[in-house]
Order: structure tokens, then C-alpha cells, then sequence
């Protein structure tokens, strides 16, 4: 852990409000394959989707255009900033690896997995699944920790986080 000074209690919401970005994208690359496979976890997902329905409208509206402009707008604006405090960098590049990590994980579902995988509901439920509560797991793991002005150590993401963020 890099230990960069005390964190305000602004620093801590803004830190914990970028983890909003993996979210959304987790609820648009798994929503469709859990909701419509009828997974065990539809009810969870529903849970967190309907409070996120407006900025899910706004996000998802003009397909990946939003995303790409909001991953280039925090990546320039926030983590290149030195002026802004190392906390609020370090969990604004720990949330776009998150996004990153999921972006990676559609394309390989969708050129690889999905024509292999495409009629085994089981398979496809169980990865789903799978991806859904890592990346819930490792995004309420680090707003908890940035919640309490703690950094998130994840262990291959941070040490990836510690190498963008100077």
C-alpha cells in the first residue's frame, strides 16, 4: 500500500463514485445473458440495474461512444492530472482497468465463446455468473476501502494502477 497522505471526505466520494463505470458496463455486457437465461442472480442484478436505469439510459444511448469518451475524458482529465490527489487517481485507473477487464472479457464472448458456447445454457449461465460476482466482489471491495480512505489492493490490478499512476 502507497501511502500518499491523509484523503478528505470529498476525496473518498469521488474515489468511490468512479467505480460507478464498471458497474454500468458489468450491467450492460452481463444483464442480457442473466436476465434472459433466467440465472439465479436476476434478482440481484435487478437490485443494483433499476437505481442505475437513468445513467444506464445515458450510458448505453449512443453504444460505445459514451464509454470511449468517458474512459479517454478520466484518463486524461483525472489520472494524467497531477494536481488532483494520488487517492482519487489511483481509484479512477483502478476503475478503468476494471472496464477494461470487462471490455476484454465481451470481445472474447463475442468472437470466441458465444459461437463455441452459444446453445449450452449451463456454460454460458456459469460464466456469466462467474464474471458477475468477481467483478461485484472487486468493485464493492474497493468502495469499501475507499470508502474508509484505505487503497484497494487487488493484486494484479494495482500493481498495473501503481505503474500508470505516478
Amino acid at each position: 500500500m502507497a501511502w500518499r497522505g491523509s484523503t478528505t471526505v470529498s476525496d473518498r466520494i469521488f474515489a468511490c463514485l468512479v467505480y460507478l463505470l464498471p458497474l454500468l458496463d458489468l450491467i450492460t455486457l452481463v444483464g442480457r445473458p442473466l436476465i434472459l437465461t433466467q440465472s439465479f442472480l436476476s434478482p440481484v442484478l435487478r437490485v443494483i440495474a433499476i437505481p442505475l436505469s437513468p445513467l444506464l439510459a445515458v450510458y448505453g444511448s449512443l453504444g460505445g461512444i459514451v464509454s470511449f469518451i468517458v474512459f479517454f475524458a478520466l484518463f486524461l482529465l483525472v489520472v494524467r492530472n497531477e494536481s488532483i490527489a494520488h487517492f482519487i487517481r489511483f481509484n479512477t485507473m483502478q476503475a478503468i482497468l476494471f472496464g477494461i477487464v470487462l471490455s476484454l472479457v465481451g470481445l472474447i464472448w463475442g468472437y470466441v465463446l458465444a459461437p463455441i458456447l452459444g446453445s449450452s445454457l449451463f456454460l454460458t449461465q456459469t460464466l456469466f455468473n462467474t464474471i458477475f460476482l468477481g467483478m461485484i466482489a472487486a468493485v464493492g471491495f474497493s468502495v469499501i476501502q475507499s470508502a474508509l480512505g484505505k487503497y484497494a489492493e487487488i493484486p494484479t490490478i494495482s500493481e498495473a494502477v501503481y505503474m500508470q499512476v505516478r
